[in-house]
């Protein structure tokens, strides 16, 4: 065992010596350039296959071009002066225009108490005869509920008036269109209604209260200021028809055929 360190131990210092000796004597600078010189070759053919990047050279910009020169301005043709005569027989007319003007008479103003003829006959047109137009029940075309909520009280006039008999066949034709025989049944005797065929008025027979009783109801009779005057056995209140009967001349007809089975002049109305 000990010869065997003492083995070692000689090795050991053997290779100390031999490294110092190397350190000392420039030996290990020679060992690191043969080596250096040995892997050179190699390093060098690498360097040879790498094919090296060429720059390009810069292009030149080209130059900018030089500035146009400025044009120099056209001369403006000078303004011709005006004619010295042309202005004086300018101011000449002017001045005679002006006074042909003034020597013509004024037009008279119109004022608010004379309208136009145009006017005066326009308005005149546009006024209802009898007093009102549509709402006296001229218009035979109009709306019963309209003409009834427009008229003043008692301006409703049958045009039929002085010659019921000649309408009351076709007014009871409207009658029963209108599905009035349904409360008064087709003759007019009466059934959920009243009778209209007895001489007893509820509100009157005149051809006004009639009109707006069919077309605004019992409601809306009341509510124009009409009352009662008499009453029936049967009792019920009047539903409004002025948007079932389709014009004022159907009403007016079917008036005309209430005064033909119960004539107005029979009697005025039920007792007081």
């Amino acid at each position: 065992m000990l010869r065997a360190i003492t083995i070692i131990g000689v090795v050991i210092a053997v290779g100390f010596l031999a490294w110092a000796t190397l350190v000392m004597t420039g030996g290990r600078d020679w060992l690191v350039a043969s080596m250096t010189e040995e892997k050179a070759p190699a390093i060098v053919a690498a360097n040879e296959e790498t094919p090296k990047q060429v720059e390009k050279p810069a292009e030149a910009k080209p130059a900018d071009p030089a500035p146009a020169e400025a044009k120099p301005e056209e001369a403006k043709p000078a303004e011709s002066q005006p004619d010295v005569a042309m202005e004086a027989e300018a101011e000449d007319e002017t001045a005679e225009e002006t006074a042909a003007a003034e020597s013509e008479p004024a037009p008279a103003e119109a004022t608010s108490e004379d309208p136009p003829p145009e006017t005066a006959e326009a308005n005149d047109a546009e006024k209802p005869a009898d007093g009102g137009g549509d709402a006296a029940g001229m218009d035979p075309a109009g709306n019963p509920t309209k003409t009834a909520e427009a008229a003043e009280k008692g301006a409703l006039k049958s045009p039929y008036q002085d010659d019921y008999e000649s309408v009351a066949e076709e007014g009871h034709k409207k009658f029963m269109a209108a599905g009035c025989n349904g409360c008064h049944g087709g003759t007019g005797g009466g059934g959920m209604g009243p009778p209209l065929s007895n001489p007893v008025w509820i509100y009157g027979n005149d051809g006004d209260t009639l009109f707006r009783l069919i077309a605004l109801g019992t409601t809306g009779l009341q509510e124009q200021g009409y009352t009662r005057k008499g009453s029936e056995l049967v009792v019920g209140p009047m539903p409004p028809h002025g948007n079932i009967v389709k014009s004022n001349d159907d009403m007016w007809k079917i008036i005309a055929w209430i005064w033909s089975i119960n004539p107005p002049d029979k009697s005025a109305s039920a007792a007081q």
